[in-house]
């Protein structure tokens, strides 16, 4: 009995990494080859769920165009999130919310490097004001923390 039990316990956890699998989130993100702070973001959203592709180019400014990522919405790195591109060091309560509720841009941005953001040292020194990257000439506030 004792090896039929093993046996089912071994053929559920196989059964249950397929189901698993599909329900992690992916993400590529595309980081300057020298950047530390990009890898501890990468880190970050792999400790909340996210399956993690780092790509390392001298391309970014070329990426981040092709996101529509204005100069002003620009930050470390970009990552693809299920369709959605989601520039520097945004909280991942944002990321959740964005794939929840889905909205009809482009994505969202944190700008800069700010201290105290995931991936960053330092203190936290005020709240984060996420943007919309939409494609319109200003920037809409998706969501502060």
């Amino acid at each position: 009995m004792r090896k039929l039990n093993t046996a089912v316990a071994a053929l559920g956890l196989m059964l249950a990494g397929p189901v698993l699998a599909q329900t992690a989130k992916q993400a590529t993100l595309f980081k300057n080859p020298q950047c530390s702070c990009c890898e501890e973001y990468a880190k970050y959203l792999r400790e909340n769920g996210f399956e993690v592709k780092v790509v390392a180019t001298h391309d970014l400014p070329l990426i981040k165009k092709q996101h529509g990522i204005s100069g002003d919405l620009e930050g470390c790195h970009t990552t693809v999130i299920d369709n959605y591109v989601v520039e520097g060091h945004v909280p991942v309560t944002t990321l959740n919310k964005l794939l929840t509720e889905r909205p009809a841009i482009k994505g969202v941005s944190l700008p800069g490097m700010p201290a105290g953001s995931p991936g960053m040292t330092g203190k936290k020194r005020e709240p984060f004001t996420m943007f919309e990257i939409s494609g319109d000439a200003k920037s809409k506030i998706y969501a502060v923390e």
